[in-house]
């Protein structure tokens, strides 16, 4: 049977600005690949209302899981939450058990759960909250779509939180041969390679190292004995 299928939304004019160079998206990748879960699509969108609400339901409605980061902080400028709320027609307030945690928090750390905190316990009607041990403030749950921090570090712990509550499939298996071969010279036989492993994704990645041209040769797929077996044609080939 084929994985559970995921998108990403990332979310902030910083990323698109340049300014913030977006970290999430390769963790992201790394952990539900190890999952058994195929990421199959990643967006960036500025922080517009309207555009994160039609991304949010174009991308919940096609993938099985979805995840979102950046935009669910304190300043006016995180709209996450509300944009959410909105996409699925649910209402939004602060809520108690969100804010008792924001409220012991502040309370441990000496400062006040000002009002610019407390737009943090403002939660979609229904989500259930998804644990944040780094910062406490919580992300949240809203049927198929995972609303996180953009800070790595939190993003990280969220996404910790979140993956032993998702049905993964099979682990996708990967094996690397370096050949120090152009692009131009390995496509013949790479694509008749292709054909025979049509159930494996034979991916080729170019460098140059030194004038020396290159690339990175990278067959990934579910089944162990195939990619041991296209690895062993690989070899055989370029060797």
């Amino acid at each position: 049977m084929a994985n559970p299928t995921a998108a990403m939304l990332v979310i902030g004019d910083e990323i698109l600005s340049g300014r913030t160079r977006d970290a999430n998206m390769y963790f992201l990748a790394g952990e539900l690949t190890k999952a058994g879960i195929d990421l199959r699509e990643v967006r960036v969108v500025a922080d517009d209302s309207d555009g994160i609400v039609a991304a949010v339901r174009a991308l919940s409605k096609s993938y099985d899981t979805m995840f979102t980061s950046g935009g669910i902080g304190p300043t006016h400028d995180d709209i996450t939450a509300d944009c959410i709320a909105s996409a699925f027609g649910r209402s939004i307030d602060v809520r108690a058990d969100a804010r008792a945690l924001l409220q012991a928090h502040y309370d441990r750390s000496g400062q006040e759960l000002n009002e610019a905190r407390l737009r943090m316990a403002r939660i979609p009607d229904g989500a259930a909250l998804i644990d944040n041990p780094v910062s406490v403030a919580p992300g949240f749950t809203v049927e198929n779509v995972h609303v996180m921090a953009g800070v790595p570090s939190v993003f990280q712990a969220m996404v910790a939180s979140v993956l032993p509550t998702l049905t993964g499939g099979a682990p996708v298996l990967s094996q690397t041969l370096r050949v120090m071969k152009g692009e131009g010279d390995i496509a013949g036989p790479l694509g008749a390679l292709a054909v025979d492993f049509s159930d494996l994704s034979i991916g080729s990645y170019p460098f140059q190292r030194d004038g020396v041209y290159g690339a990175n040769i990278v067959i990934r797929g579910q089944d162990g004995a195939r990619v041991d077996a296209a690895m062993t044609k690989l070899a055989e080939v370029f060797g």
